[in-house]
C-alpha cells in the first residue's frame, strides 16, 4: 500500500540514478529518456555544472525571507531580462504558481487604471495552465475541473486558431489573453506564427494585455530561448518554469515594466520563490540554454528528429497519422487503430521513454543535450515497440 495521496496513475518502475539522456532503475536497467520528467530536465540528468552550482550554494545558503535582498535573485532576474522582452521578473515555484501571478497581473492592472470592469480574460480550448483552481478554470477542461465547482469566473474559453472569432469575443469587459504558443498537454499542437502574430496587433488594438504561458515550451525546447521568438513578437507578460532548473523546482514571470507595475507591495507574494539555492541552480540552466552555439545545437538536432519522425510515419500509415510540434517539443497522432497510452507502456518495456498528449498522440520530449545518436536509439527503439504491437 502506498501512503501517497492517489494523484497519479504511476508505472511500477522505480528509478535510482540518472545520467545524461538515461535513467536506471533499482535494478539498474538503462532507460533512454524522451520524457524528460515532461519537458523539465532539459540539460538531462545529473548534469555536473547544475550540480557544482547546486553544491556550492548548498553550502553557503539556502532560504532567506524575501522581507530581504536577495542578491542572488536580483542578479538572476537581470539575467533573464538581458535575453528577453522583459523589464521586471518574478520567482516562484511551479507553472501553476506562474500563471496564477499572469492572471492577477492581468487584473490589477486595469484595477489600478481605474478600469476595474476590464477583469476578464480569453483563453483557448485544448489548452493547459496548471491544476489550481484558477488555472483549470482558465483551461475550461472539464476532466480537471469535476467535482471542483463553484467555478472561478472571468474566463472566455474558446476555439484556437480563429482570429475573427478572438475579435468577436472582445468586449469592453476583455483585460488580457492567455495563450500556449504549443499546447502541451493538449496535443503539442503549435498554433502558429500568424495567429500570434494576429494576437499581439489585436491586444495593440483593444488595449489588452498578451500574455503567454511558456511553462512547457519556453527554456530552449522548441529551438528558441522562448517560443514568441518564432513569431517575431513580444509578450506583455510570461509565465516560465519546468527546464528553467532542470528539475529544481523553479518558476516565474517575466513581464514589461509597464505591466509589471500591477504588482506591488502586498499584492503578491511567495515564501520560496526567489531563495538562493533555485536561484542558482536557475541561473546556471539559463547560462548554459540561452547561448547561441546551445540553442543552434537544439535546431539542428530537432531536424534530424524531425526526419526520423517523418520516416516512422510514412513507413506507418495505418498507425500514424502526422507528427506535430516544433524544436524538441514533438508528438507523433496516432490513427484511431492504436491508442498513444498502450503504445507508451510497451516502449517502457522496449527501454524507452515517453508520454502522451491530448488527442491520442505521443508526446517526445528528449533533453535538449541529446546527439545523433540518441535520435538513432529513439528511432531504433519506437520501431522495436511497433513490432511489439
Amino acid at each position: 500500500m502506498s501512503f501517497l495521496f492517489n494523484t497519479h496513475n504511476r508505472s511500477g518502475i522505480a528509478f535510482a540514478m540518472g545520467q545524461g539522456c538515461y535513467l536506471f532503475d533499482e535494478a539498474n536497467n538503462k532507460y533512454l529518456d524522451f520524457a524528460s520528467g515532461i519537458a523539465v530536465n532539459s540539460l538531462g540528468h545529473c548534469h555536473p555544472e547544475v550540480n557544482k552550482a547546486l553544491t556550492k550554494q548548498a553550502n553557503k545558503l539556502w532560504h532567506v525571507s524575501n522581507l530581504y535582498t536577495i542578491s542572488e535573485a536580483e542578479a538572476f532576474a537581470k539575467q533573464m531580462c538581458d535575453f528577453t522582452f522583459a523589464d521586471k521578473a518574478f520567482f516562484c515555484n511551479s507553472g501553476a504558481e506562474a500563471v496564477e501571478c499572469m492572471i492577477k497581473i492581468i487584473r490589477r492592472y486595469f484595477f489600478l487604471k481605474n478600469q476595474p470592469q476590464k477583469n476578464r480574460i480569453i483563453t483557448f480550448k485544448n489548452s493547459f495552465h496548471g491544476r489550481t483552481i484558477a488555472t483549470v478554470c482558465a483551461s475550461a477542461n472539464y476532466k480537471y475541473m469535476e467535482g471542483f465547482a463553484p467555478f472561478l469566473d472571468g474566463f472566455d474559453c474558446i476555439d484556437c486558431g480563429d482570429i475573427e472569432l478572438v475579435k468577436k469575443t472582445i468586449t469592453d469587459k476583455t483585460a488580457g489573453i492567455i495563450i500556449e504558443p504549443v499546447q502541451g498537454e493538449g496535443g503539442v499542437n503549435f498554433v502558429g506564427a500568424a495567429f500570434l502574430q494576429d494576437l499581439r496587433e489585436l491586444c495593440n488594438q483593444k488595449n489588452i494585455l498578451l500574455a503567454l504561458d511558456e511553462v512547457q515550451c519556453g527554456m530552449g525546447r522548441t529551438g528558441t530561448l522562448f517560443a514568441y521568438e518564432q513569431a517575431g513578437i513580444k509578450p506583455d507578460v510570461l509565465a516560465f518554469a519546468k527546464g528553467i532548473a532542470n528539475g529544481f523546482p523553479l518558476g516565474g514571470c517575466l513581464a514589461t515594466g509597464d505591466a509589471a507595475s500591477a504588482i506591488t507591495p502586498g499584492t503578491h507574494g511567495t515564501t520560496y520563490g526567489s531563495n538562493p539555492l533555485a536561484m542558482a541552480v536557475g541561473s546556471c540552466v539559463f547560462g548554459i540554454i540561452s547561448n547561441p552555439n546551445f540553442l543552434h545545437g537544439v535546431k539542428e538536432v530537432a531536424d534530424y528528429l524531425d526526419e526520423k519522425l517523418k520516416n516512422i510515419i510514412a513507413s506507418h500509415p495505418d498507425l500514424f497519422v502526422k507528427p506535430r510540434g516544433l524544436g524538441l517539443m514533438r508528438g507523433i497522432e496516432c490513427s484511431a487503430a492504436l491508442q498513444a497510452s498502450v503504445f507508451v507502456e510497451v516502449a517502457r518495456v522496449n527501454n524507452l521513454l515517453l508520454a502522451t498528449a491530448g488527442q491520442n498522440v505521443i508526446r517526445i520530449l528528449p533533453p535538449l543535450i541529446i546527439g545523433k545518436s540518441e535520435v538513432d536509439e529513439f528511432a531504433e527503439s519506437f520501431n522495436k515497440t511497433i513490432k511489439s504491437l
